[in-house]
C-alpha cells in the first residue's frame, strides 16, 4: 500500500507566497508509485482546505489554491485532521509552511498530539531556530562565534527610545543590520548607516514582530551549509550566491534572475571542513532533526561567524538547499524528499518506543 503524504502549505505567515512555491515544486517531484499526496491549503486567514488526493498532472500555483467551494468556516481544524488520519494506510505529513505559524512548532505541536510522523524539526528546535533572539543565546552557549548583536522588545523601545538608541551606537555600531526576531525571507531587515535609517528600520522590524534583533555587519562573504539526518547528521559542501548587491533582501532573493550558486563555494581545504563541522554543531545544539540549513559570514581574516538557521529552507528547484545537495553527493530533487520522508518515519518510530509515546 502507497504512503499518504500531507502536504501542508500557504499559512497566515507574510511568507504564504514562498510556501506556495515551494509546494507545488515539491509536489511535482513526489514519486507517485510509492505516495498517494493530499494537498492541504491553509488560507491566510488560517482556514484549513482539503481538496483530496491531487495528481501532479498539470499542477499550478493557482490550483492549488482555486478552492473556494472547500472554504466552508464551519469545519474546524480537528474535524479536517480526523478525516485525514481516518484515512487507512502509512501515512506522513509534509509542513511546508514557512515562517510563523508553522514553521515556529505551532503545527509541529499539533502533529506530535496526533503521533503522526512528521518531515523536518521537533517544536522545540523548530521554536529556536525561528526566534533568532533565543538561537543566539542557543549559539553563545555552544561557544559558536557570532557578530555582536543586542535584542530588544517593543515594550522596552516604547520605555526608553534613548537608551536603546545610545546603546546601538555606542555597543553595536554602524552599519548595523535590525530583524524582527520571529520571521525569514529576509522579511521586515533593514541595513542602517546612520541614526534616521535606524529608526526608520526598527519601526519596520516591529510591524512584523514585538522582538528585533539588532546585529553589527560583517564585512564578508554569505556562506551557507544544508545539514541532513536525525542523530547522525550530514553536512553538505557550502554553497554561496554570487551578487553584487550590498543587502541580500527578499526582492534580490527571490527577484533577481542575475544570481547565480556557487557549489562547492570557492574555500580553502581547512575553511571548508571547519564550516561543515560548525553547521553540524550548530544543528545539533539547537536540536534539530531531519533538515536545517545553516548560513555563515566568512570575513577578510578567514574567521566563522554564524548569521542564523533555518529550520525550514527555502526548497525549490532552484533552492540553495537541494542545490547543495545534489552537488555534494548528487542526491536529486526527489530522492531528498524521501530522505526526509525516512527521516520522519524513524524518528517517529523511535518514539514510540518511549513510554508516554505509548
Amino acid at each position: 500500500m502507497k504512503t499518504k503524504l500531507y502536504v501542508l502549505y500557504g499559512g497566515k505567515s507574510v511568507e504564504h507566497e514562498v510556501s506556495l512555491k515551494t509546494a507545488v515544486t515539491v509536489l511535482h517531484s513526489i514519486d507517485e508509485s510509492r505516495f498517494d499526496a493530499y494537498p492541504v491549503y491553509i488560507t491566510r486567514d488560517g482556514l484549513w482546505c482539503t481538496p483530496g488526493q491531487l495528481s501532479k498532472e498539470g499542477l499550478t500555483v493557482e490550483r492549488l489554491i482555486a478552492q473556494p467551494e472547500l472554504r466552508d468556516p464551519a469545519r474546524s481544524i480537528g474535524e479536517i485532521l480526523s478525516g485525514m488520519m481516518a484515512l487507512p494506510g502509512p501515512k506522513v505529513v509534509l509542513p511546508l509552511l514557512h515562517g510563523s505559524n508553522g514553521e515556529d512548532g505551532t503545527v509541529q505541536g499539533l502533529l506530535e498530539l496526533l503521533n503522526v510522523p512528521y518531515v523536518g524539526n521537533g517544536v522545540l528546535s523548530s521554536a529556536l531556530t525561528l526566534d533568532k533572539a533565543m538561537s543566539k543565546q542557543v549559539l553563545a552557549q555552544a561557544g559558536i562565534r557570532q557578530t555582536e548583536f543586542m535584542a530588544c522588545r517593543f515594550e522596552e523601545w516604547r520605555s526608553d527610545k534613548t537608551a536603546i538608541l545610545s546603546e546601538v551606537e555606542n555597543r553595536i555600531g554602524y552599519p548595523c543590520y535590525v530583524k524582527p526576531a520571529s520571521l525569514g525571507s529576509s522579511i521586515g531587515i533593514s541595513r542602517c548607516t546612520n541614526q534616521v535609517e535606524l529608526l526608520t528600520g526598527i519601526g519596520e522590524a516591529f510591524s512584523y514582530d514585538k522582538k528585533l534583533v539588532i546585529e553589527r555587519e560583517v564585512d564578508g562573504r554569505e556562506i551557507q551549509v544544508a545539514v541532513l539526518g536525525n542523530e547522525r547528521p550530514l553536512a553538505s559542501l557550502p554553497g554561496e550566491f554570487i551578487h553584487d548587491h550590498v543587502f541580500f533582501d527578499y526582492e534580490t532573493k527571490y527577484m533577481d534572475k542575475r544570481l547565480a550558486m556557487s557549489i562547492p563555494a570557492k574555500l580553502a581545504d581547512g575553511l571548508t571542513s571547519r564550516v561543515r563541522e560548525l553547521a553540524i554543531l550548530a544543528y545539533q545544539a539547537h536540536g534539530c532533526e531531519g533538515l536545517a540549513r545553516v548560513d555563515f559570514f566568512l570575513d577578510g581574516d578567514g574567521e566563522w561567524f554564524l548569521n542564523e538557521i533555518n529550520a525550514l529552507p527555502g526548497f525549490t528547484n532552484f533552492s540553495m538547499y537541494p542545490v547543495m545537495w545534489e552537488r555534494t553527493d548528487g542526491t536529486s530533487y526527489s530522492e531528498l524528499i524521501e530522505k526526509l520522508i525516512g527521516h520522519a518515519v524513524a524518528r517517529h518510530e523511535a518514539k514510540q518506543t518511549i513510554r508516554y509515546a505509548r
